[in-house]
């Protein structure tokens, strides 16, 4: 007992007095006594054996979980030995006190656990135990002395368990755990034992660093925010956001690290169905909480399908597609027949298959043809089509496709959407005329039709693309007789009436050529300052301008008017007029003929452009040399001042223009023109228009008509 005293002092003065910490605790079974003499010893020391002692028999490890507060706990492995009295352990003798801290019964060392009242009053066994356990970067041990009754039954038999709780390790990290006991018997046991890493249910609800953050995603017109709440505090997380497939993520994804609560925003383009949000604790093998919300987005499937793309190859004798998008899609494949390029997919009975994956996809046996299309179905649309229209492929746009079933002779035609046997389709027409049974039927056996598709097991179903021109009938030949036979006899008819057929192809080329009828001509359009009457104007200048008439209207003018002035450009352009032999035109309106009724009662002044009148004077006809005063605002007001007194001379060629709807008649100031009513009048219009020199009768209708109608839509007629 004093090598023991000795060995406690050592432990003593090795820890330099560090009792360790507090929350480790120590319990015994029924009839031992033990307590902990330190938590915090030298390790690797090795203690010498003190005789027949107190033998290791048995060493369990146990997870568990050191809380300060129920969601504040630390991962930690509770340690479990079986002690035993090896055979033949003798009385033992009962030390004087030795005045070494520990080595008396005291409580200066640690607590007694208390042995009940049969196991106190007899003679005791002592052991000194070392616990350590050993992590990747750090170790501790401990040191616990325990006592047990010693009694003739007992030696060679288990007198109970020793349990320390607890080595605390990182989650998920191995421990080495060792117990030792200062006895010549069974003296060391030890143990690997791996902590739970935040898979153990115990730690996802009390170890801060298993508790996994909440994701809550709020949708929005033009961004996607994903709010992270929940995270432990002091604790860091990551965010992550991938295209979930089911060969694999692509790529990495996008990471976000973080420490608190956050809120992350993704624009809406980026929002697709297999979008998944990740988030997990900065800890080893954390949980993980996965959110995929997108799945079901209408919106997300619609943006999938416009990034989707199918693209066709023929290789040789063989058809692949690849169907390349950022997620898996649920659709099939389903080959088709299209003739013509906007015509329906006719689709192939019997070869669709699934989309797998990103990569080719060949199908078996289908050989290409320009006219073979492959379209992509999902939720029973067709979100995808693409065809090979490559001439160089063999085969015609024109063929004709034809099945059969396996095991069955009988063909039948595939086209509009209908497969009709061959028996009908070549009797009624139902595809096209002229189509013979038994030639078709001879070309298929002989191999002239080329076959596309071949059954492996022959059950399915056969098809062949036969060249549609070889089975035309001969009877376009009659057909074209009869066109040939039309022609000669309306070429016969022409020489017989050639001369009514010059006359009439002269009459066309006069009236229709490409010079008009007026050209080399020139009118003056003079019209008053409203807006019925430039409407008016605008339509009969264009209207008359692919006749060959050169028009000027006034008001108007462009440069000429800006640089001389109106009245000053106005009389230039009239004298111009009567020098040359132009014709003026009079377009009289409401507010022209309000002008020329001045005229006729003899009034010094006319409406000028404020809406004032000056008091007339006394009533006369107006003579050459009487030419009122008038406003110098108001174009057609000043045209007055020149054309009445030319009119009363005779002088220059005048035409006058009244819009019927508007002007019932002419006032008598311009009764000496020529007068015609617009739109009915045309023809005389452009008769006078036309002068004294062109041919009398009937103008063309097609220019009198082009004329009237572009004058009727200027005044919304």
């Amino acid at each position: 007992m004093r090598t023991l005293g000795r060995l406690l002092l050592l432990l003593a003065v090795g820890t330099a007095g560090g009792r360790g910490a507090p929350r480790d605790t120590l319990a015994c079974s029924q009839g031992l006594a033990c307590r902990l003499l330190d938590t915090d010893v030298l390790c690797g020391m090795e203690l010498p054996g003190l005789g027949r002692g107190l033998a290791l028999t048995r060493l369990r490890l146990k997870p568990a979980l050191r809380c300060t507060e129920p969601t504040a706990c630390s991962p930690c492995l509770e340690v479990r030995l079986r002690l035993a009295l090896p055979p033949g352990t003798g009385e033992p003798r009962r030390p004087a006190p030795s005045g070494i801290p520990g080595a008396e019964d005291s409580d200066e060392g640690g607590r007694w656990s208390p042995m009940d009242g049969a196991a106190s009053s007899q003679h005791n066994v002592t052991g000194l135990l070392l616990l350590s356990g050993h992590a990747y970067a750090s170790s501790r041990c401990v040191a616990v002395e325990v006592r047990a009754p010693l009694a003739p039954a007992l030696p060679g038999r288990s007198v109970g368990w020793v349990t320390f709780r607890c080595f605390e390790a990182p989650l998920g990290s191995e421990l080495h755990v060792t117990a030792y006991i200062n006895s010549h018997g069974p003296r060391r046991l030890s143990q690997w034992q791996r902590v739970p890493d935040c898979s153990w249910p115990a730690a996802q609800a009390a170890v801060p660093q298993c508790q996994v953050p909440r994701m809550e995603v709020s949708p929005g017109p033009k961004e996607v925010v994903v709010q992270v709440q929940g995270a432990a505090a002091g604790h860091s997380y990551t965010l992550r956001l991938y295209h979930n497939q089911s060969h694999g993520a692509v790529g990495s994804g996008r990471a976000v690290t973080a420490s608190g609560p956050m809120n992350y925003s993704l624009p809406a383009d980026e929002v697709l169905p297999c979008l998944c949000l990740q988030v997990w604790p900065e800890t080893q093998d954390p949980p993980r909480a996965t959110l995929c919300p997108f799945s079901h987005d209408a919106e997300a499937w619609e943006r999938l399908w416009a990034r989707s793309q199918l693209v066709l190859h023929a290789e040789g004798q063989a058809l692949t597609c690849s169907l390349s998008a950022p997620c898996d899609l649920p659709a099939e494949l389903v080959p088709c027949w299209q003739p013509e390029p906007t015509g329906i997919c006719q689709a192939l009975p019997g070869l669709q298959q699934p989309a797998v994956g990103q990569g080719p996809q060949e199908f078996g046996g289908l050989r290409p043809h320009p006219n073979l299309c492959v379209q992509v179905w999902s939720g029973g649309q067709v979100r995808l089509t693409q065809c090979l229209r490559d001439g160089a492929l063999p085969g015609r746009a024109d063929d004709l496709l034809l099945l059969a079933h396996g095991g069955n002779t009988s063909l039948c035609a595939l086209e509009r959407g209908v497969c009709t046997p061959l028996a009908s389709f070549a009797r009624t027409g139902a595809g096209r005329p002229g189509l013979l049974e038994q030639e078709l039927q001879r070309d298929v056996v002989a191999g002239q039709c080329r076959q596309i598709w071949h059954p492996e097991n022959g059950t399915g179903v056969a098809l062949w693309a036969c060249p549609l021109h070889k089975y035309l009938r001969t009877r376009w030949a009659l057909a074209w007789m009869g066109v040939l036979l039309g022609a000669t006899c309306l070429l016969l008819l022409l020489l017989l009436k050639k001369e009514d057929v010059k006359g009439w192809l002269k009459s066309l080329r006069a009236d229709y050529g490409s010079e008009g009828p007026l050209r080399g001509r020139r009118a003056l359009l003079v019209h008053a300052a409203e807006p019925v009457a430039e409407r008016a104007a605008c339509a009969l200048t264009a209207a008359l301008r692919p006749l060959g008439l050169a028009v000027a209207a006034a008001p108007g003018g462009g440069s000429g008017v800006a640089a001389w002035g109106p009245l000053p450009w106005l009389h230039a352009q009239h004298q111009r007029a009567l020098r040359d032999g132009d014709t003026v035109i009079l377009l009289l309106s409401p507010a022209a003929v309000a002008a020329a009724r001045w005229w006729d009662t003899g009034a010094r002044a006319v409406p000028g452009a404020g809406g004032a009148f000056s008091t007339p004077g006394p009533r006369h006809g107006p003579g050459p040399d009487d030419v009122p005063t008038i406003a110098p605002c108001e174009a057609f007001a000043a045209a007055l001042s020149c054309t009445v007194p030319a009119l009363a001379a005779g002088n220059g060629r005048y035409v006058v223009a009244r819009l019927e709807a508007l002007v019932p008649a002419v006032p008598p100031a311009l009764q000496a023109a020529p007068a015609f009513a617009l739109p009915s009048e045309m023809g005389g219009f452009l008769r006078a228009l036309a002068g004294p020199g062109q041919r009398r009768g009937r103008w063309p209708e097609p220019y009198v008509a082009a004329v009237a109608e572009g004058l009727r839509r200027a005044l919304g007629e």
